[in-house]
């Protein structure tokens, strides 16, 4: 009689015999994105002369545990993809004088008991699997199984996930490093930036799906799904926020309604299979025009924003766009009688007051992290002039909370928020993302076309 078990197929001789046999051989060549395995050769030489003599140590991550044994989508370490345009889970690279190897756990193969039994790298569960040789072949240097990696050397610099002890020199030099763009980056951050655009036009289309019942997940899912389908998927969570949800910096929860009458914040980014990604935000009026109240806070943030842009070039501040967009903001505000003090008062250090209504920043680097380069020490960050090869984005905003009762009626519960990708160049800057109108007008009739 059965005790009720399933019998294990890996101690059935007969099943591994036959399940060993009888297969072709499938493309497995690696996808790499053109140009990716020559840029990452360039920044390891950049590393290597960054730290002459060290030898530093990558891991690549693991995918998160989403419940009991189901993971979320792996996605590599942004620092190990710079260095080696590769994207397995569980690898290690050692780079040492812009040389490198990388050790990837190897895929199990028919004829493998792995084939049929391990769910992480058997063929029979992932599909087929480029081989260590064939990695290499892709990829211009040695790659050998992960199981050969005997642990860092003795005085090597550690980044990535599982470290005890990473090197806070390392990541703060990659982190810097990786705030000049090479040209290979700029194209990939074009590629994201019109992905993006196109991701707009899509989610626009389904507004009077989402008014009608679909409500922000609608559009969530829609920009995701474009994501998806033209790059790796959304560069970050993706914020849809409808009427009172707007004003809320980080509306990713995107539970709520579409309200015809009211203003919708999209704040969004395709990230490309290269993984660098966009970030855009455009606020459009959900029922193709703006009310007067909405225009006139539109307005503002659009003076705001185009102040920031008119700062951005080589040899200024970093801070110039963010301090730029804030008076403009602080001046608005004051008009409109909201400061309890002076405009002077609230710009000062010690007083900040029309940052009650935009409590953060005006702009950030951006490239392989959305917030990229974060390691960076501050007087290399927001101490920092800019540089041409630097991408970054400028996105001043209003955010007049529902249960604010400091703010008039009319204005309660909107928010706007207006976000570009600038490339700093030799003469300026390029506003990669300037295909997305950003006066109240051409927005309406972005809305308009799309309905």
């Amino acid at each position: 009689m059965s005790d009720g078990k399933l019998p294990r197929l890996s101690e059935i001789p007969a099943f591994a015999e036959y399940i060993a046999q009888g297969w072709d051989s499938p493309a497995r060549t690696p996808d790499l994105v053109p140009g990716a395995a020559e840029a990452a050769a360039a920044h390891r030489r950049r590393l290597a002369e960054a730290l002459p003599g060290r030898t530093v140590v990558v891991a690549a991550g693991r995918a998160p545990v989403r419940s009991n044994d189901t993971t979320y989508d792996f996605r590599v370490d942004s620092d190990f993809s710079w260095l080696t345009g590769c994207a397995q889970e569980n690898a290690v690279v050692v780079v040492s004088g812009g040389e490198a190897t990388l050790y990837l756990p190897p895929p199990a193969r028919p004829g493998q008991t792995g084939f049929f039994a391990d769910a992480l790298y058997g063929e029979l569960w992932v599909g087929p699997s480029p081989s260590l040789d064939e990695w290499s072949a892709a990829l211009g240097i040695p790659v050998l199984p992960v199981a050969d990696f005997a642990g860092p050397p003795e005085g090597a610099l550690l980044a990535g996930p599982g470290w005890p002890e990473a090197s806070q020199e390392l990541r703060r030099v990659l982190a810097e490093l990786r705030m000049i763009k090479d040209a290979w980056e700029v194209g990939q951050l074009r590629e994201a930036v019109d992905r993006t655009v196109e991701g707009f036009a899509a989610v626009l289309d389904e507004v009077p799906a989402a008014i009608a019942g679909g409500g922000e997940r609608w559009l969530q899912g829609t920009f995701d799904r474009y994501a998806r389908t033209y790059g790796n998927g959304p560069g970050y969570a993706t914020i849809v926020g409808s009427g009172p949800h707007a004003p809320t910096l980080h509306w990713v929860r995107c539970d709520g309604p579409v309200l015809e009458g009211e203003v919708l914040l999209l704040d969004m980014g395709v990230e490309v299979r290269s993984h660098y990604t966009a970030d855009v935000t455009r606020t459009f009026p959900a029922s193709g025009a703006f009310s007067p109240a909405q225009r006139q806070v539109h307005d503002l943030v659009e003076r705001a924003h185009r102040a920031g842009l008119a700062e951005v070039a080589p040899g200024r501040p970093f801070t110039a766009f963010h301090h730029a967009a804030m008076e403009v903001v602080a001046r608005g505000l004051h008009d409109w009688g909201l400061l309890p003090v002076s405009v002077d008062e609230a710009l000062s250090d010690t007083g900040q007051h029309h940052r009650r209504y935009l409590a953060c920043g005006v702009g950030h680097h951006l490239g392989l992290d959305v917030h990229d380069c974060a390691q960076s020490r501050p007087q290399a960050y927001h101490g920092a002039r800019m540089e041409p090869g630097m991408v970054l984005t400028v996105e001043p905003g209003l955010y007049f909370h529902a249960h604010d009762r400091t703010v008039p009626p009319e204005l309660r519960g909107i928010g706007v928020r207006i976000e570009d990708d600038l490339l700093v160049t030799e003469t300026g800057a390029e506003n990669l993302s300037a295909a997305l109108p950003i006066d109240a007008t051409g927005l309406e009739r972005w809305a308009k076309e799309r309905r």
